[in-house]
């Protein structure tokens, strides 16, 4: 099968990496990227539409049929926030993302950037796990063909990447040795955007994947 889909947060550094491991796949037939402002890449598979209101996606839903995967990438850190704006950005803006998502393509795989730690039964102390399980939980209640959710903990992005913080430089020295003393916890971007890409080919039996499965998935 060829895959056309759809990347939010393409202008953040996870969705910057899955972008650039989609466009390098050759099953990847055509991507669409829905961002606030240009994501400065050019490409003949690349489409991207400009909105700034995530909020309402209604008035683009027609432009977004077509297409049988979303790589959801789109997130923010609930460092500095309230927690009724980590819950309305994390899960108002994805659930309303998703719904109209799942509506327009009923045949498509929805891959959501979760995290390490996230709380699948809602009800831990930590506000930001709760939230993020309560996502993954009603996300999976959608009709869409399949949903999963990716949870990666330390991820190392590609050298060339724009939307990495500079700290990473000093992280890649230490990678090898990381990865080996922490193989649940650390992987690099290009194997979790690969691992995205592949559960849409071959499926998973999870519908959760932590980074021991999401590097599994990566190596099919």
């Amino acid at each position: 099968m060829k895959i056309k889909a759809i990347i939010t947060g393409a202008t953040g550094m996870v969705g910057e990496g899955v972008l650039q491991e989609s466009l390098l796949h050759p099953d990847v037939e055509s991507v669409l990227v829905i961002n606030r402002k240009p994501c400065g890449v050019t490409h003949p598979k690349l489409t991207e539409i400009i909105h700034t209101n995530f909020f309402n996606i209604c008035e683009i839903a027609e432009q977004l049929k077509g297409y049988n995967a979303c790589f959801f990438c789109l997130g923010v850190s609930s460092v500095g926030l309230k927690a009724n704006q980590y819950y309305s950005m994390t899960y108002i803006l994805t659930m309303h993302m998703a719904e109209i998502l799942a509506k327009q393509n009923p045949d498509m795989t929805l891959c959501y950037i979760s995290g390490a730690g996230t709380d699948s039964t809602e009800q831990g102390k930590l506000n930001w796990a709760k939230v993020k399980g309560k996502t993954e939980n009603d996300l999976m209640k959608l009709p869409f063909k399949k949903v999963y959710a990716f949870r990666p903990a330390f991820m190392l992005p590609e050298k060339d990447a724009k939307n990495a913080h500079k700290y990473y430089a000093g992280f890649r020295v230490l990678y090898p040795a990381l990865r080996t003393i922490f193989p649940g916890f650390v992987s690099t971007l290009k194997v979790v955007a690969t691992g995205m890409i592949n559960s849409v080919l071959f499926g998973y039996e999870k519908p959760v994947l932590e980074v021991k499965d999401i590097v599994e998935l990566a190596n099919r």
